[in-house]
């Protein structure tokens, strides 16, 4: 790993550290912060860039996104298609994207030996499948390119200077700066926007996005580990629907639909105190005349089946044998003998099975926050605030979040592009 530098010891009464060049400031080391700092000197920016980073390791998130392997981007490379995936910042994000988009950030990664690949659901990933491919990329570039990392070193304040730069006092020791990128995540909670904060700036209230769901229901958590490929899932309460992929975990339910809705309706959920009715359609590929067919078939061809033990695909066998009871049907049901009134009944609940919502957990590869600075307060051609000039903002400390899939490293590589590239600029 690259080595931390760092800075001078505070002392009882700190001398600034003096500046002959100029100086920018980077606080957090994650991907829009690395992405500001590399696009500063790759366009010829001047002067020390600086990355300082609270934890002991860089790139965290990026070490541990995709499960390890990095979901870097998504294989859209129409912009206008692009910000639909995004619940918060879908318009602001539309000028940023037509200056550096998903198909850049492929280019850029391969320039620099890193190949991306895409699979089925439109995910993009290193051809190696692991997420240190990106980190190394990135820290080996920076090295090479003089970029000063500083670990272990958490920004304590941050107030303007008497030129127009800032002064920051940090855990490390006190420097100045001529121009300062705010790239410190997601504010999940209020305190760590207090930098934003005191310089001015004013934060959208955190709330969780992207989070998976508890549910009541013994019968379905005791399935953990079985996973439906495509099941329509809806939240009528908040007006929500999507498709996609639904993995049952032993609190509840999880994958990209579910992710889905949390990120559409965070704020929303997060008013119903995430206590809700959750509805599952299990077969949204099929109408309720077809799910009537295949079981009209059974009853023909195999009438002396027990109906748990007859399954219709793509649903697992183990779901079935659940689904079934749940939908007020006899373990000892066959097919020969199962009556219209069951079968309708059967019928209604596969396309609508409901489901008690009583809680979330964060999902572990995400971390993603809905809330952070305002998005009126920063001028999205260069990601400069309106209101403290030299002061800039990457990443997630945005009121910016997008649906799983890529799209919020999408955001992070993209707004620090355009906020290094404009700091180079003045």
């Amino acid at each position: 790993m690259f080595p931390a530098v760092s800075l001078s010891k505070p002392t009882r009464s700190p001398t600034l550290v003096s500046v002959q060049d100029k100086q920018i400031v980077i606080v957090g080391g994650g991907a829009a912060g690395f992405f500001a700092a590399l696009a500063y000197v790759e366009v010829g920016g001047t002067g020390q860039v600086t990355i300082l980073e609270r934890s002991s390791q860089f790139l965290s998130k990026v070490r541990i996104s995709g499960g390890g392997r990095c979901n870097v981007t998504h294989a859209c490379f129409e912009p206008r298609e692009f910000v639909t995936r995004y619940p918060r910042g879908r318009n602001e994000l539309r000028g940023p994207f037509q200056q550096f988009q998903a198909r850049d950030t492929v280019e850029w990664f391969a320039q620099r030996g890193v190949k991306l690949k895409t699979e089925e659901d439109g995910r993009m990933f290193p051809v190696t499948d692991r997420s240190e491919t990106i980190v190394d990329c990135l820290l080996n570039v920076a090295r090479n390119a003089g970029i000063k990392l500083v670990a272990n070193c958490g920004v304590e304040s941050v107030t303007r200077g008497s030129n127009g730069g800032f002064e920051i006092t940090a855990t490390t020791g006190d420097l100045r700066c001529d121009e300062l990128l705010l790239a410190i995540g997601g504010c999940r909670t209020p305190a760590l926007g207090r930098l934003a904060v005191s310089l001015g700036h004013t934060l959208e209230p955190p709330v969780p996005s992207l989070f998976t769901f508890h549910l009541a229901e013994p019968w379905l958590r005791e399935l953990a580990g079985i996973s439906v490929e495509i099941v329509e899932a809806s939240i009528p309460d908040a007006g929500l629907k999507e498709h996609g992929p639904i993995l049952v975990t032993h609190t509840g339910v999880s994958g990209p639909v579910i992710l889905r809705l949390s990120a559409w309706g965070a704020r929303q959920l997060h008013k119903m105190n995430y206590q809700l009715p959750l509805v599952v359609n299990w077969l949204p590929q099929l109408t309720e005349a077809q799910i009537a067919a295949e079981l009209d078939a059974r009853r023909k061809s195999q009438p002396a089946k027990l109906i748990v033990n007859a399954p219709i695909a793509p649903l697992p066998a183990r779901l079935w044998e659940r689904l079934v009871p749940a939908a007020g049907l006899g373990g000892d049901t066959r097919c020969a003998s199962l009556s219209r009134a069951a079968q309708h009944q059967l019928i209604k609940h596969l396309r609508a099975t409901t489901l008690a919502v009583v809680g979330k957990s964060l999902n572990k590869d995400e971390f993603v926050t809905c809330g952070g600075v305002r998005l009126t307060e920063v001028n999205f051609k260069t990601m400069e605030s309106r209101l403290c000039p030299n002061l800039y903002f990457a990443g997630e400390v945005l009121d910016i979040d997008g649906i799983t899939g890529g799209f919020n490293f999408q955001a992070a590589w993209t707004t620090g592009w355009i906020a290094g590239r404009a700091m180079a600029a003045v």
